[in-house]
């Protein structure tokens, strides 16, 4: 059998990816469907691997929509590429999701909204040695001796399928990145989601590695180096208002205030023409509307995760210093 698909779900969900699953245009006895309920999806994966006959497994996830030539696709490439391990594609927003939705889709898609991560919702070209930041598990096929050197770990969610590209690669394993092999995966409906869903992200990063070694990709810093600059510029707004009166007005604070205010004015500026951009490009006029707010969002709702999660490393490994030396 050449192929298993894992699709791991929570016991209180469907997994609606087996209606389109029905329709893939592939020989019915060269593949088949593991659905593992449970609530660790990356348990869930695992316990898939163990189950599989498929000499490749395609992970994928509950609420999304497969093309119907998606296992052809991996065909394709795995007989062009017969030295990749792993390649996974984009999970491009469903054509019938609208508003807000939609638009949160044209920002996770845009280099400003999500840097090198845009790959996973849209790309247009092969990467033969893509790394963690361009493949999720939404969308991912692995052969199956990669299992034997690593699984999911199933103390990380969100943020386990980075983890498992970054521990396979430095396994020697080969990663890769194809655009034709497509999913169609549903966008948060409203702001509290999205935020929720960005928020678990950068609280995961810290928790999946180091911070030495997250300065290797320092992109993963910069929204929390925002937050913070945010939160000075606040502070020191509110300082200059209520201590410095008249003073204000002399050329020196002037100086001063434009220089504080400048790097809030460039992230304005690059965020409205983004926005206007994509909006352009999307042909949708109310997205201009939106995405200047969905951007800020995405950037101010990571990079709290991250600081926040960091933070409780920080102190929690202090804690436990304190308690051995204590006892």
């Amino acid at each position: 059998m050449k192929y298993t698909l894992v699709i791991p779900v929570a016991p209180e969900r469907n997994a609606e990816i087996v209606e389109s699953i029905k329709n893939i245009d592939y020989n019915k006895k060269e593949f088949h469907v593991l659905v593992i309920r449970g609530r660790n999806p990356s348990d869930n994966r695992n316990r898939g691997v163990e189950k599989s006959r498929g000499e490749i497994i395609a992970f994928l996830d509950d609420d999304a929509v497969v093309d119907s030539d998606i296992l052809r696709k991996a065909d394709n490439f795995f007989l062009n590429n017969p030295e990749i391990d792993i390649v996974g594609g984009p999970q491009l927003t469903p054509r019938e999701q609208k508003g807000f939705a939609e638009i949160s889709g044209y920002a996770l898609s845009s280099k400003f909204g999500a840097w090198k991560m845009a790959n996973r919702y849209s790309g247009n070209k092969i990467i033969l040695n893509a790394d963690e930041t361009m493949l999720t598990s939404a969308n991912m096929f692995c052969k199956k001796e990669v299992f034997e050197k690593v699984k999911f770990d199933p103390k990380l969610f969100p943020g386990e399928d980075p983890d498992f590209i970054s521990r396979a690669k430095k396994n020697g394993f080969k990663v890769a990145y194809d655009p034709e092999i497509i999913v169609y995966h549903k966008r948060r409906a409203d702001v509290k989601d999205l935020a929720k869903q960005i928020y678990n992200y950068g609280k995961t990063r810290p928790r999946k590695e180091p911070l030495l070694e997250t300065l290797k990709m320092p992109f993963f810093l910069v929204p929390s180096l925002f937050l913070i600059y945010l939160v000075v510029l606040v502070f020191i707004a509110g300082l200059s208002a209520s201590v410095t009166g008249s003073v204000i007005g002399s050329v020196s604070m002037r100086t001063f205030n434009f220089l504080l205010f400048f790097p809030l004015m460039l992230y304005g500026i690059i965020n409205f023409l983004f926005s206007a951009w994509n909006s352009f490009s999307n042909k949708n006029f109310l997205a201009l509307f939106v995405l200047p707010f969905v951007y800020l969002l995405i950037h101010l709702s990571y990079g709290a995760g991250f600081l926040i999660s960091s933070f409780r490393s920080i102190f929690s490994s202090k804690q436990k210093n304190l308690n051995l030396f204590f006892w």
